[in-house]
């Protein structure tokens, strides 16, 4: 299972608590789409993920642009997964950004407003944010793949299910 999260911002702790920390710490790995913050968020979120992959966001300090790229791809549990904290040209935007790069799945944040966006091309995942929401419901997504499909879900950071999307490989 990989945790995606996005738009922490926060300065001294991420707020991860009860489910959420257990998930993070759970997972093979953990996606963040930026806007840490700071570079004491990073190192705690650094610390308790067993593999953290990143981006930094418009609103992270220097330090931690300094330490992570604005993009970035990877290749999880068999998932191909384009990270970028914001796109130009909406849905659109996102998904030329992972044809670019052979996603099977796009994370990106800004708008801290978790969606799930199925297309014709990758899969389209906002997490949300799980600490300052900013008038949405908070949020953090898990990837879970099979080889017959992979699923995408949001939860809130107590474990309640807002969204989920399966696509047949």
């Amino acid at each position: 299972m990989i945790v995606l999260l996005s738009d922490t911002h926060r300065q001294r702790k991420p707020d991860l608590t009860g489910h959420l920390r257990a998930r993070i710490q759970e997972a093979t790995a953990v996606c963040h789409a930026g806007d840490f913050t700071t570079t004491t968020v990073l190192e705690h979120f650094q610390d308790i993920a067993p593999r953290l992959y990143a981006v930094h966001g418009n609103a992270d300090e220097r330090a931690v642009i300094d330490q992570l790229p604005p993009k970035r791809t990877i290749r999880e549990s068999g998932v191909n997964i384009a990270m970028t904290h914001r796109k130009r040209g909406g849905k659109t935007g996102l998904m030329m950004f992972g044809r670019e790069r052979d996603a099977d799945i796009v994370v990106s944040g800004h708008t801290h407003n978790p969606t799930i966006v199925q297309t014709d091309g990758p899969l389209l995942v906002n997490p949300g944010s799980h600490a300052d929401p900013r008038g949405n419901q908070p949020g953090y997504a898990e990837i879970k793949q099979s080889p017959e499909q992979i699923i995408a879900t949001i939860y809130t950071p107590t474990g309640s299910k807002i969204q989920e999307v399966k696509v047949t490989e």
